[in-house]
């Protein structure tokens, strides 16, 4: 069993990130959410141009974001990846160039945002959400779980308190 995740990281931001930081929030994601397949999911690094152009034709907001979590459950058109099965989950889109903006607004570093926009897009993948404040609360508690496994597994320390919520 377990989860298969694919890192696919745009040419022009090839060497910028290590594909094993996104894969470790994504499983630390599934960890924390008690997800432990069969699936397969994907990571995608990218920039703003490609970003505001999903942002613009699948939500209707044409500026960049930071994530965006296509599951297989939602109707869309192929993706980046082809999925192999009925066990796909999806795919979380990350901005590099706004999570580092991101990054140095809220003082904490790009790995740890890159992080926390992973574990927001894959617990978005397996159905939570933040709409009403109840489910907030829940996707909430487990992004934080998820990253305080994240840093544990990398041996940092988990500082909730520098890390926001992505909208």
């Amino acid at each position: 069993m377990g989860v298969a995740i694919e890192v696919c990281i745009s040419p022009a931001l090839a060497g910028r990130v290590e594909p094993a930081l996104l894969r470790g929030a994504a499983r630390a994601a599934l960890d924390a959410a008690g997800f432990a397949g069969p699936g397969e999911m994907a990571v995608v690094l990218t920039d703003d141009a490609e970003i505001q152009a999903l942002n613009r034709r699948y939500r209707g907001v044409d500026e960049p974001t930071d994530v965006l979590a296509f599951a297989e459950s939602e109707p869309t058109d192929p993706f980046v990846t082809s999925p192999e099965g009925e066990d796909y989950l999806g795919e979380v889109f990350v901005s590099l160039p706004r999570a580092e903006e991101q990054a140095q607004e809220e003082g904490h570093s790009v790995e740890e945002e890159l992080a926390l926009l992973v574990v927001h897009g894959t617990l978005h993948l397996l159905g939570y959400d933040h709409e009403a404040d109840e489910e907030r609360a829940e996707m909430w508690a487990l992004q934080s779980q998820a990253l305080k496994r994240w840093a544990g597994a990398r041996g940092a320390p988990h500082r909730p308190e520098a890390l926001g919520h992505p909208s």
